[in-house]
Order: structure tokens, then C-alpha cells, then sequence
């Protein structure tokens, strides 16, 4: 099975007057058809940001070199039109941080799922496409009369999550989908992800929750300093971490038995505003020796890499 989605160096800025902030630095990962990719790390790390580039929605800031390639088709080659028109929505597709709360108040659900179809020129029955969708996420036509202040906190997530799938995408990038919802909402919203990823749809999910990431996707990509530092199946990162990072991430997460005493990384996350070509984790990194004052290589393993001296 060939690579669905291939990521290859890529590399994203935001300019400011104090220099360019290098968000997304040479991240490389590829994933197959139907696969689910997490993207895990701390606030800042550039998560968001890789998301934002393979919508090619980078606001304010700007994709600075790699490629991104979909069923080999290379993404950014294409005129913002052509893009707009094949792809965006159709092919690819974006639940976006705090996704919630962009519906707009003072207009109906069914406004606002028409207003995508007029956006992308949709010729067939825009209705039936509507209901398909919602029932998809587990709602019913009711909801399409109502306004956004009618609907709970997850409704409202699983309205904006339909109008992401409206156009049947192959791919959806989710950010923080379960953020700022109670326990039982987020496991409902778990719920329907894995449902959907057994319809084929590929996803990459974004999040600072590892155990929630662990859920639904296959491989596991930790971010730090605007660098994928890892990369692996789910199984290998749980069961298996390798870069110093990771460990710590993972000893960060509770346990629901035993005794093991939660850690905490001490330190802050480096600048990003013309970054050194030293590892971003040496200040915090209990293992760092003189050579991680270099750049770490990219060291692969049987189904993912790691940057990481340790592994040399």
C-alpha cells in the first residue's frame, strides 16, 4: 500500500519585526490510506501551525520550503485557485482549535452548512449532502433549524465536525477537537472519530493529550520546538519512547494503578526567533552530552525516526 499523504521537510515562518519564527522546521512523516496520525507536544511547539500548512490556511504566516503530497499529487505546486477548488474541502479538510465557537451566532445551522456548499460550487442536492452528513456525526435534522446558542458544547462540536466532513474528504485535520468539553462529551466525540475512520476516513489529530491521541491513531508524531522529534507507530511510542522528550511526556501522564510518581519537565520550550542548530531540548534534557550542541541527525527506525544523539 502506497503513502496517502507524504510530508517531506517541510518548513513554516511567521514573520515579525523581531525576526522569523520558525513553527514548523524539516517535519517529514507519511501516512497510508486510511491511517489516523496524532500530533502530540506542548502549547507553542508548532502543532497547530503543521496543521494550518497542509490546509495551506497559514495566516500570517508563510510555507518557507518541502513538499506535501497526496496520493503523490505535490500540494503546493498548485495556483491558490486550483487548490481552492480540487482540494480544499474536497480532498482536505479542517476542524479547527476552538471550532466551537466559530459558528456564527445569528445564523441557523442550516445557513451556515449551505453557505460551505455555496463556497466550494456544490451542483448536487445540497440537502440530502447536509442530512448524510449530520447523521454521520450522530444528529438529526432537527438541528439544522437551531442556532448555535441552542445547541450544548458538543453538539456544537459535532455540527462544525459534519460541516468538515460535508464535502466527503479523504483526509481531516483536527485541532484540539475535545478541548474545552466535559469527560463524558469527549469520549462521545472519541467515539465518533473511531467511527468514522472505519468509513475510511484518514485523520491527523491534534493534541496535547497523549492518552486521547492513543485512542484512535495508529502512529504518533511528538513535536518540540517547531521539530517532529519522533515519530512511530502508537504502539512503539507508548511501549517503547526513545527520544528524551517522549519519555518525559509519557511519565507526565497519570496512572490509573500503581504508584509511580507523576514527573514534571522542568524548564521552558527555546525561542523559536532564529533558534540555534543545537537540539531545542538541550536545557531541559537530562541526558544531553556536548555533541547535542549540534544538530541531532534523523536516525530511522523499522517504522519511524527519532533526532536524537542518543541513537547514533
Amino acid at each position: 500500500m502506497g503513502n496517502f499523504l507524504s510530508v517531506e521537510c517541510l518548513t513554516s515562518h511567521y514573520d515579525t519585526e523581531a525576526g522569523p519564527v520558525a513553527a514548523v522546521q524539516d517535519v517529514c512523516f507519511s501516512i497510508e490510506n486510511g491511517e489516523s496520525l496524532g500530533i502530540v507536544g506542548e502549547s507553542g511547539c508548532g502543532k497547530s501551525t503543521l496543521g494550518l500548512s497542509l490546509m495551506r490556511t497559514l495566516r500570517g504566516g508563510r510555507i518557507v520550503s518541502g513538499k506535501i503530497l497526496m496520493d503523490g499529487k505535490p500540494l503546493l505546486d498548485l495556483s491558490e485557485d486550483e487548490f481552492n477548488k480540487n482540494y480544499r474541502w474536497k480532498k482536505i479538510s479542517m476542524v479547527f482549535q476552538g471550532a466551537m465557537n466559530s459558528l456564527d451566532p445569528v445564523y441557523s445551522v442550516y445557513s451556515q452548512f449551505s453557505d460551505v456548499l455555496r463556497q466550494h460550487n456544490y451542483q448536487g442536492n445540497g440537502d440530502d449532502l447536509i442530512k448524510s452528513s449530520l447523521r454521520n456525526v450522530g444528529l438529526g435534522q432537527d438541528v439544522l433549524k437551531k442556532y448555535p446558542h441552542e445547541l450544548s458544547g458538543g453538539m456544537k462540536q459535532r455540527v462544525v465536525i459534519a460541516m468538515a466532513l460535508l464535502l466527503k474528504p479523504n483526509l481531516v485535520i483536527a485541532d484540539e477537537p475535545t478541548t474545552a468539553l466535559d469527560v463524558l462529551v469527549q469520549s462521545q466525540i472519541l467515539n465518533l472519530f473511531k467511527d468514522l475512520k472505519r468509513q475510511g476516513v484518514s485523520f491527523v489529530l491534534i493534541s496535547h493529550d497523549l492518552a486521547t491521541i492513543s485512542e484512535v491513531c495508529e502512529k504518533i508524531g511528538i513535536m518540540y520546538g517547531g521539530k517532529l522529534v519522533e515519530f512511530d507507530k502508537a504502539s512503539g511510542i507508548l511501549n517503547n519512547p526513545k527520544h528524551p522528550y517522549t519519555q518525559a511526556l509519557i511519565q507526565a501522564v497519570p496512572k490509573l494503578h500503581g504508584n509511580q510518581k507523576l514527573k514534571y519537565i522542568p524548564g521552558s520550550p527555546p525561542s523559536l526567533i532564529d533558534p540555534k542548530p543545537e537540539c531545542r531540548y538541550i536545557d531541559r534534557c537530562p541526558q544531553a552530552m556536548d555533541k547535542c550542541k549540534k544538530e541531532p541527525p534523523v536516525l530511522k527506525t523499522a517504522t519511524g525516526h527519532v533526532l536524537c544523539w542518543l541513537y547514533e
